[in-house]
């Protein structure tokens, strides 16, 4: 991916470092400290003194020790003498007092930085004609191959520019820095409209990439910069270009989450599929970015959905990752294949159940996932959950599978479904606090080991669901915790199903041949602990 553009631009935010510190430091008390330091090193008193006048535009003092014959030219450990500290503080009465006294007007500090640098970047015309009329190098370029032509579009000073173009008529200026970025780029990119419109009008634009191949729409895009956008859209006929990474400006707009820039291009005619390099397309990366607004505005558009066979996972396994339920939510609601299958084979319920998500893995089931699909490794959904130790995901998908057959067997006999509300989550409702609470004590104090074995087989629990219940073992009397977690499983059926859970209970116990646990039950039951029907919301 492309350098960030703070990087394209080292070299000027150093300006604050005008103020003591080098173009990379903080503005720390440490870092301050250490400029300083460095700075006592490399400088006199008399010359450090005389600095720190040019930084605060102190003629008093400078003039007080230049008559001391101090060296006006003395350049501290960054390499900059005072005439740079005037420049960049706009100071014009310090600058006209070191020109006026033969200061040097093209020493250039450690970045290869000059004084005219410096009042291109800070804009400052007056102080500029008084570098030239001084003999300042006009053409003078940085380290990073920048003029004062890339320094003031960069940072949209328009009578600059200007100057150097209608009044030295120094169209040569015009040139690639060392990052093949000429200043139309460099103002795109920055989001300057007030500068895009000058260059143009001047017949500076240009359609040139820089060395990472964006053109200036790229960039524009890139960084939000939806004005510029606009005008650029103008200017160009092939809006779907690619640089090296094979992004166009669209992609990129999208994966800086960057909506109106996106529109935009998209109204123009920009590819809404197109993908990168390394296959991905702008929904995954909107997606994997974050940019939740962005993925329903894709959606919106008729994006595809649907993963190609070069890509490593679908958009939806991508949300489920960043545990987005709102994208979650968006792609199902818009028909994204729920069973998509990624490199591993694995469907998106599946890398839910892997990572612990609970909510994903709720949305999931309510949609109708399919339950049965195997990854590479031939386990389910159900088998991930309980490898990973997910217990209250185990017992949401066996929950899952036991109410889908249920229902397809329901409907299959002409019967209708209740009127309640799907979860398959922890029951946590008031409602059926007392028939928990007797299975609780069903489950630790009256079941014997390998019982509730017995009984999950004559309520129909699969070998599968079984061993997925057993596999979370937690001691020698763990045997406890499944039956209580198998009753609960059953409990759910019951109460979707619309039935009274203490009479079914009772009667499946006794014609199961569980007569001491139906006992106690009744009894529980006769003595009012549970004597009314139990219904869920």
């Amino acid at each position: 991916m492309e350098e960030s553009w703070s990087r394209a631009i080292k070299g000027l935010t150093e300006l604050r470092g005008f103020l003591g510190l080098s173009p990379r430091e903080e503005s720390s008390p440490q870092a301050v400290a250490a400029a300083e330091a460095a700075n006592a090193e490399t400088l006199l008193p008399d010359e450090k003194e005389f600095q720190n006048a040019a930084k605060t535009n102190n003629l008093d003092t400078m003039e007080r020790l230049f008559k001391r014959k101090v060296n006006i030219n003395a350049v501290n450990d960054l390499k900059r003498t005072a005439l740079h500290f005037a420049v960049a503080g706009n100071h014009l009465s310090s600058v006209d007092f070191l020109l006026c006294h033969k200061a040097r007007v093209d020493i250039a500090d450690k970045h290869g930085l000059t004084a005219v640098h410096l009042a291109a970047w800070s804009g400052n015309l007056d102080i500029m004609l008084m570098l030239i009329k001084a003999g300042a190098d006009q053409k003078a370029k940085n380290q990073e191959g920048k003029n004062v032509l890339h320094f003031a579009a960069q940072n949209n000073n328009v009578r600059i520019v200007q100057y150097f173009i209608q009044d030295l008529h120094l169209t040569d200026l015009n040139k690639p820095d060392e990052n093949g970025r000429k200043p139309f780029l460099l103002a795109a990119g920055m989001g300057h409209v007030e500068m895009i419109n000058e260059l143009i009008s001047l017949n500076l634009v240009t359609s040139e990439k820089d060395n990472q191949g964006n053109t200036a729409l790229h960039l524009a895009a890139k960084n939000g910069h939806s004005e510029v956008v606009e005008i650029l859209l103008q200017q160009w006929e092939e809006i779907n270009e690619l640089n090296q990474n094979e992004e166009t400006p669209f992609y990129l707009a999208v994966e800086g989450g960057h909506e109106k820039c996106a529109e935009l291009l998209l109204e123009a005619g920009s590819d809404i599929n197109t993908s990168n390099k390394h296959n991905i397309s702008a929904l995954h990366i909107a997606t994997e970015n974050e940019h939740t607004s962005l993925v329903t505005f894709l959606i919106s558009k008729n994006i595809h959905l649907h993963p190609k066979p070069e890509q490593k996972y679908s958009a939806l396994h991508l949300a489920i990752m960043k545990n987005n339920l709102a994208v979650v939510n968006s792609l199902i609601d818009s028909n994204h294949n729920i069973n998509a299958l990624d490199q591993r084979h694995q469907t998106p319920l599946h890398l839910a159940a892997d990572l612990g998500n609970v909510e994903a893995v709720e949305i999931l089931l309510k949609a109708g996932c399919n339950l049965n699909i195997m990854d590479q490794q031939g386990k389910t959904a159900l088998a991930v959950a309980s490898r990973s130790n997910h217990a209250l995901i185990v017992d949401m998908i066996i929950k899952a599978e036991r109410y889908f057959k249920w229902k397809q067997e329901h409907l299959r006999s002409g019967g209708n479904l209740p009127n309640e509300t799907l979860s398959f989550k922890q029951d946590h409702k008031a409602q059926t606090k007392q028939i928990r609470s007797s299975l609780w004590n069903l489950s630790y104090n009256q079941l014997k080991i390998q019982e509730w074995k017995k009984v999950a087989q004559f309520w129909q629990f699969t070998d599968d669901q079984i061993k997925a219940i057993e596999e979370q073992w937690t001691g020698k009397k763990g045997y406890k915790e499944h039956g209580h977690r198998m009753f609960l499983i059953w409990l759910h059926g019951v109460l979707l199903a619309g039935q009274n859970p203490v009479k079914h209970l009772y009667e499946d116990l006794r014609r199961g041949g569980f007569q001491q646990l139906a006992e106690k039950i009744r009894a529980e039951n006769n003595a009012g602990i549970e004597s009314k029907k139990c219904t869920i919301l």
